[in-house]
C-alpha cells in the first residue's frame, strides 16, 4: 500500500517521524510520504527510522505548503503538496521559513482571542503540546480539550477554531501559482492537497483548478477523506482531462485526527508517473528493499 499524506510531531501530527514510521509498517504499507506542514523538519529522523527497518521500505520526502488562491472566486486558503524537492533550494527553503512564523504568530494571537473570552488555556500549554513543531490549530483544539472546554479536536474546528469563528486569525500564505512554480524549480512534484474538501472551507471550483496547470502543477489528491464519492469520481475524470495523475492517503495526523494510514492510498501506476517526475531528491529505501538509499 501507498499512502502520500501523513503528519508527524514536526507540525501537527502527534506521532514522532520515527513512530510514524513503525505505525506505517504496522498498518501494511511499502510506501509512505512524510509531509509536515511548511517544513521539513521531521526528515531526518524519518529517514532514520526507515535505514534501521528489517522490511522493504520506500520513504517520500514532502511537505504540505499553506497557499492562497486570489480569482474570481475571490480569496481561498488551500494546501499543496511538495514530493521530492531540494530542501536546499533558496528561494523555496526561505518561503517555509516564512510560513512558519506566521503560523507561530497567528497560533498566538488565537490563542490571545480564546484567552480574552474567558477559555483556560494559555500560549505555553499549547507550545508544550506542539512540542517544538510548527504551530497549528490542531494543538489549540487539544488544549481546549484538556481544558475541558471540547468534546474532541474536531469539535474544536467545528466551532471555536473555525474560520467563521470570532476567534479565528488567517494565516499567511503563498500565492498557489509562486509555491507550484517554486517546487518545480526545486526538483519537486506538486500536487493540490484536497481540493474539494468541502466541510472545511470554500473550495476551488473547475475553473480555478484547471487555471493551475500552467503554473506546473502535476497531479490531484482524489482519494481523500474528506472527498464525496462523487467528487472523487469528478476530480478523476478532470486530473485525466488535463493530463494529471491522481493520489490518494490518509492525510495522517496520528491521534489528532481519527483517521489510519493507509485509508486511502496511491496506485502503483500514479506513484511511478510522480517518480518520473521529480528531480530534486531521491526516495529513501530500507536495507531490506534491495536498491540502497
Amino acid at each position: 500500500m501507498i499512502d502520500l499524506h501523513a503528519h508527524t510531531t514536526a507540525s501537527d501530527g502527534s506521532d514522532t517521524p520515527a513512530e510514524l514510521i513503525a505505525n506505517a509498517v504496522a498498518a501494511g504499507l511499502h510506501t509512505l510520504a512524510i509531509t509536515d506542514h511548511d517544513t521539513t523538519g521531521g526528515w531526518d529522523e524519518a529517514a532514520a527510522a526507515v535505514a534501521q527497518l528489517e522490511v522493504p521500505f520506500a520513504l517520500i520526502r514532502g511537505t504540505e505548503f499553506s497557499c492562497i488562491s486570489d480569482g474570481e472566486q475571490g480569496r481561498i486558503s488551500l494546501h499543496l503538496l511538495g514530493y521530492l524537492f531540494d530542501p536546499d533550494a533558496e528561494a523555496l527553503k526561505a518561503e517555509r521559513a516564512r510560513l512558519r512564523r506566521s503560523r507561530l504568530g497567528r497560533g498566538e494571537a488565537i490563542v490571545d482571542n480564546l484567552v480574552a473570552a474567558g477559555y483556560p488555556i494559555s500560549w505555553q500549554q499549547v507550545l508544550d503540546i506542539a512540542g517544538g513543531g510548527a504551530v497549528g490549530r490542531p494543538h489549540i483544539g487539544q488544549a481546549l480539550l484538556q481544558a475541558g472546554v471540547v468534546d474532541s479536536v474536531t469539535d474544536a474546528f467545528a466551532h471555536l477554531l473555525s474560520s467563521s469563528s470570532p476567534y479565528y486569525v488567517p494565516k499567511l500564505e503563498m500565492p498557489v501559482e509562486v509555491a507550484i512554480q517554486l517546487i518545480r524549480q526545486a526538483g519537486g512534484v506538486p500536487v493540490i492537497a484536497h481540493p474539494w474538501a468541502r466541510r472545511r472551507d470554500r473550495i476551488l471550483d473547475e475553473a480555478a483548478l484547471r487555471g493551475l496547470v500552467p503554473s506546473g502543477l502535476l497531479g490531484i489528491e482524489v482519494d481523500h477523506l474528506d472527498h464525496a464519492p462523487d467528487d472523487r469520481a469528478r476530480l478523476a475524470e478532470l486530473a485525466a482531462e488535463l493530463g494529471l495523475f491522481t493520489t490518494g492517503s490518509s492525510d495522517y495526523h496520528g491521534t489528532r485526527k481519527s483517521v489510519r494510514l493507509g485509508s486511502d492510498t496511491t496506485s502503483p501506476q500514479s506513484l511511478e508517473r510522480l517518480l518520473s517526475l521529480a528531480s530534486g531528491i531521491e526516495v529513501l529505501h530500507s536495507p531490506a528493499s534491495g536498491h540502497g538509499r
